[in-house]
């Protein structure tokens, strides 16, 4: 078989497509593997280039690849989705990979260790049952409503509620019971969140770059063990700017004919980065005073509204927070 310079692999929970071109670019290998057939066949290839779309299971793929000798790189599903050619099938997924990967501007995600994707695991955990326990307290306030019994807003302020419900002879008993199996759920979460949290604080506080990050104002374990987690290589990033882009705390462009036209932030890249970083700088603005913060900070709630302010000042924490990571170097203030 003519030597392979390039493979495109097409992933999925059972069925895998392969193909594979030759140095002049013509197609050598178009092939359809089961699961448990594609380590064994590439490993029976020589070492080339494997490129595959990062979505779920990519990065234990590319892991398996790189222990064979292959190269793996990693492309975004929306940088492919371009060279898909009319229809939609996984051949076709598998050449457009193949194509997309040999274009000299395209850009690729580094594939992450088993040991980074656990650490990330306590992150994802920990949003999950947050937004479980939110959850669950919107519905015990709208099942408390429907009898009604309301309370004051916040999470923290819950329990006041369901103590009021469990002892209010105007609510059926039924539903008393139904409201203390809800409050039961709630405080078993509430004690999952708070030892999943434990755990990242202990994670940060036995990681360097993560305790540097934490000095940045806005910037607490949580964000700096996200940070830490997510970004391993700062190389992946040309500059402070495009690292920002990447987070997608830069406004949106449609500019043509000269005309410059933006819009608000695109909201790409890591959402939960993104969000972190957000509700950091309002915590800042919250505490904003005179002769005691940043003027530019001041300056720039002067004359713009505290939300547009929040993500002007999340893009310049995330750019503060590249700088430190690819410089290695600590946060030092600008009264410093």
């Amino acid at each position: 078989m003519t030597k392979v310079i390039r493979i495109g692999l097409d992933t999925s929970k059972h069925v895998f497509q392969v193909h594979g071109v030759d140095a002049s670019e013509q197609r050598v290998v178009r092939k359809k593997l089961r699961r448990g057939e594609v380590e064994r066949f590439f490993a029976a290839l020589p070492p080339t280039l494997v490129g595959l779309e990062a979505c779920g299971g990519s990065h234990h793929w590319a892991r398996v690849l790189m222990r064979l000798g292959h190269t793996v790189r990693l492309l975004p599903p929306q940088y492919v989705k371009p060279y898909v050619k009319r229809g939609k099938n996984d051949a076709a997924d598998a050449e457009a990979i193949c194509e997309a990967m040999s274009r000299p501007s395209m850009r690729f995600v580094a594939a992450r260790t088993a040991e980074n994707q656990a650490a990330l695991m306590l992150h994802k955990a920990r949003d999950l049952l947050i937004k479980q326990r939110t959850m669950l307290v919107n519905a015990i306030r709208g099942h408390a409503a429907e009898f009604g019994v309301t309370g004051a807003k916040g999470v923290g302020r819950i329990a006041a509620l369901i103590e009021s419900l469990a002892v209010d002879e105007t609510v059926p008993e039924l539903a008393r019971e139904l409201f203390a199996e809800l409050a039961a759920q709630l405080e078993a979460l509430e004690h999952q969140v708070r030892r999943l949290e434990a755990r990242l604080k202990a994670w940060h506080r036995t990681n360097e770059l993560s305790q540097r990050l934490a000095a940045i104002p806005g910037i607490g374990p949580i964000g700096a063990t996200a940070l830490a987690m997510k970004i391993p290589d700062p190389g992946n990033f040309r500059s402070a700017r495009h690292f920002a882009a990447w987070l997608g705390l830069t406004p949106k462009d449609h500019s043509t004919a000269g005309r410059q036209r933006l819009g608000g932030i695109t909201r790409a890249g890591d959402e939960t980065l993104r969000r972190v970083l957000v509700s950091g700088a309002m915590a800042v603005i919250q505490r904003a005073r005179p002769r005691h913060s940043s003027p530019w900070l001041l300056a720039l709630l002067a004359r713009k509204p505290r939300k547009l302010a929040a993500v002007a000042l999340a893009n310049k924490m995330a750019r503060i927070a590249w700088a430190l990571i690819a410089r290695n170097q600590t946060y030092r203030s600008a009264a410093a």
